[in-house]
């Protein structure tokens, strides 16, 4: 008989996601929230020359009509506005070191690959086979809050394909979902352990280059720490091979073989990793479905702020997340009668 404990998303009143336990008192689902002691460090205020750069992207976005794909262009949709927050700006900025015009190219080409992609329309449904053994975990979240996104290429169950990418690119969606309100980085915590029916887990150069390429591009900014342990000389050989590849900023914050309760608290670090107390277990049946309410959950609480702040493109996340009260001013002569019924405001 499962234990299961009420927790209460960042954000919101309302209970989310029950925190399952088995018999043994060990976890079999996401974390909601962060410890009360992890907190995200502040932030440096925008100079004057940032912010004039930022108020000329997003001048220049607003005036964006359509989408230039030659696949899949037209007209932009309310999830994309809504996706080009203040922040997304800004990290576009900071990706091209203050380049306004490289910062405006960039977006567009995301926006474009986000529908060539179909980014949007993937499922849990098609996803949820790549995952079966837990080879992907979003568990519990580091000092800084930073969510903890596990990869465990020893559980690896599936052949090479199309969908192995696709998987990453949908849980980088869902680990976003997760992220409270002034934190916008995950942590990346990589156990290389050999599963038991493959040693060599490892990708293969070809898609290793293809998920850098994807995660360079289209989520800049996003990482906020990588801790791997567990690396056999295979792995190891692999990371010199794709290091010229990886961002030289991106290199500094990979950690190898450290002791990780520096950076996660123990009780929020799975047990599977040094140090850590978290007692978990992946069990598909039970952890998928409550990965994907838990987030779902919090998709539908951003959009209903971005509905009621007035559909802003340039939206503050955390006015969505529920830390600021208000947004960015709305548009001359929005009400709420504009918003949809059970918007909140």
């Amino acid at each position: 008989m499962s234990t299961p404990s009420t927790t209460v998303a960042a954000g919101s009143a309302e209970p989310s996601v029950l925190e399952e336990k088995n018999e043994a008192g060990i976890l079999r689902t996401p974390l909601s929230a962060p410890t009360p002691s992890s907190a995200v460090p502040e932030k440096p205020a925008l100079t004057a020359d940032q912010t004039t750069k930022y108020d000329w992207l997003l001048s220049r976005v607003k005036e964006w009509k359509e989408i230039p794909s030659k696949e899949k262009g037209g007209p932009l949709k309310d999830s994309e506005k809504m996706w080009l927050t203040r922040e997304c700006l800004l990290r576009y900025l900071r990706a091209t070191k203050w380049h306004e015009k490289e910062a405006e190219k960039r977006l567009q080409e995301t926006l474009a690959w986000r529908r060539e992609y179909g980014v949007e329309e993937l499922t849990a449904e098609h996803i949820g086979p790549e995952n079966a053994t837990g080879k992907q975990v979003l568990l519990g979240y580091d000092k800084h809050c930073r969510p903890c996104h596990y990869l465990n290429p020893g559980r690896q169950n599936t052949e090479v394909s199309p969908r192995q990418v696709q998987h990453l690119v949908f849980m980088l969606e869902r680990v976003i979902d997760l992220m409270p309100a002034q934190q916008e980085t995950l942590s990346l915590l990589i156990n290389f352990k050999s599963g038991k029916s493959r040693t060599n887990t490892a990708p293969g150069i070809g898609q290793g280059r293809e998920v850098l390429h994807i995660l360079q591009t289209h989520y800049p900014e996003r990482l906020g720490r990588a801790m791997i342990i567990n690396i056999p000389w295979v792995v190891n050989g692999f990371f010199k091979l794709i290091t010229p590849f990886i961002d030289p900023l991106t290199r500094e914050k990979l950690k190898f073989n450290d002791d990780m309760t520096q950076y996660v608290p123990k009780e929020q670090l799975w047990s599977e990793f040094p140090g850590g107390e978290l007692q978990f277990e992946y069990n598909h049946d039970i952890y998928w479905p409550a990965l994907q309410r838990l987030c779902a959950e919090k998709r539908a609480e951003q959009v209903q702020r971005w509905e009621a702040g007035g559909k802003q493109i340039g939206e503050k996340e955390d006015y969505l997340k529920g830390h600021d009260p208000q947004g960015v001013s709305p548009p001359p002569g929005y009400t709420t009668d504009n918003t949809q019924d059970g918007a909140a405001a």
